[in-house]
């Protein structure tokens, strides 16, 4: 199976290096990017499965290129992982409200980068059944990772879809923020509960406007996909 090629965009050389180590000790291909405008030419020519990428970055910054991508059809289901010295909560919701799949704060391993970055690929990945599943108008088909509302396609990111995925197989069951986390992002995730309330919110927003109310919120519990009223 070929490897993995992953997208590197940081400013500074020294950690681009660093993580090229990393990344080819664990097998993964790499490519190398200073800045967002270096970095778009090689997602429009390579299409890499990964994008690793530095909120600070010179001329475009990091976080307005990953709004950048996750706008664009042609590049808003590459999974991102944002690499930040940030450490504000803020700061990381507002890195997973622009769609990066996951973010890691500096200084980090090379170990837990490479944990990072496979549980990512992993779950972003199209697994379990191949049938399609339609409920009220909404077809989700896994074997061509697409998601229909009445016969027009919906745009989302690939953890929404795994979301939904999970959420289409799993129906009428209410599910915690704990119980989502281990389902759909995986174990061993150094992930947030709160994580979740954002692709949540993500999901709705895909869903709109006639599909959204599937997704409840249960209070003080968690979450459940339902055809029946709240």
């Amino acid at each position: 199976m070929a490897s993995k090629q992953v997208l590197i965009v940081d400013d500074e050389p020294a950690i681009r290096e660093m993580i090229a180590v990393a990344l080819e000790m664990a097998d993964y291909d790499y490519l190398e990017a200073g800045d967002a405008r270096e970095a778009h030419a090689l997602i429009i020519d390579q299409k890499p499965d990964l994008i690793l990428l530095d909120w600070m970055l010179p001329g475009v910054s990091g976080i307005e290129f990953a709004r950048r991508l996750k706008r664009d059809q042609n590049t808003s289901e590459i999974p991102l992982i944002m690499l930040t010295a940030k450490t504000e909560e803020d700061n990381k919701v507002q890195g997973l409200e622009v769609g990066a799949d996951d973010y890691i704060t500096k200084p980090f391993s090379p170990r837990e980068l490479v944990a990072r970055l496979k549980a990512v690929l992993r779950r972003t990945a199209v697994q379990g059944m191949e049938t399609p599943i339609e409920v009220e108008g909404l077809r989700l088909d896994p074997v061509c990772h697409r998601v229909t509302a009445k016969g027009d396609a919906l745009n989302m990111g690939p953890t929404e879809y795994k979301l939904l995925q999970f959420f289409m197989t799993h129906q009428e069951r209410v599910y915690t923020r704990g119980q989502l986390l281990d389902q759909v992002w995986g174990g061993n995730v150094y992930v947030e509960e709160r994580t979740v309330d954002v692709h949540i919110r993500r999901l709705r927003k895909a869903l709109e406007p006639s599909h959204h109310h599937l997704v409840q919120t249960v209070r003080g519990t968690g979450y459940r996909f339902s055809t029946r009223a709240p």
